[in-house]
C-alpha cells in the first residue's frame, strides 16, 4: 500500500522517498556519474570514451585510445577526487581504465 505524505513535505523529500522505496539509487548514480564524467573531461576525452559504468564503488571507463588511457592512468586519484566533488558525495573509490 502506498505511503500517505503529510502536506508539509517538499517535492524533494517525496522524490527521495520514491527513489529509495523503489531501489532506484544505483540507476540514478549511474546517470549522475556519466554526466559528471562528460562535464569534467571535456570534448577531447569524451570523443575517445566508449563507455562509463559504475559498479559498486568502482568506475569502469572504456577508452578507444591507448595513449589517452596511459595519460589518464597517472591521474586516477585526481579523477576520483574531481568526480566525487562534482557528485557532492564519496561515491567512487577507484577508477579502472580499459
Amino acid at each position: 500500500m502506498a505511503k500517505r505524505f503529510r502536506d508539509d513535505n517538499t517535492v524533494g523529500d517525496v522524490l527521495k522517498f520514491i527513489i529509495k522505496d523503489n531501489r532506484l539509487e544505483a540507476g540514478m548514480n549511474q546517470i549522475s556519474v556519466k554526466e559528471a564524467w562528460q562535464s569534467l573531461m571535456g570534448n577531447g576525452v569524451n570523443s575517445y570514451t566508449k563507455s562509463v559504468v559504475l559498479k559498486g564503488t568502482i568506475l569502469y571507463v572504456e577508452l578507444s585510445s591507448a595513449v589517452l588511457r596511459e595519460e589518464l592512468s597517472f591521474g586516477k586519484s585526481k579523477i576520483v577526487a574531481m568526480l566525487n566533488e562534482e557528485l557532492r558525495r564519496d561515491l567512487i573509490k577507484e577508477v579502472v581504465l580499459r
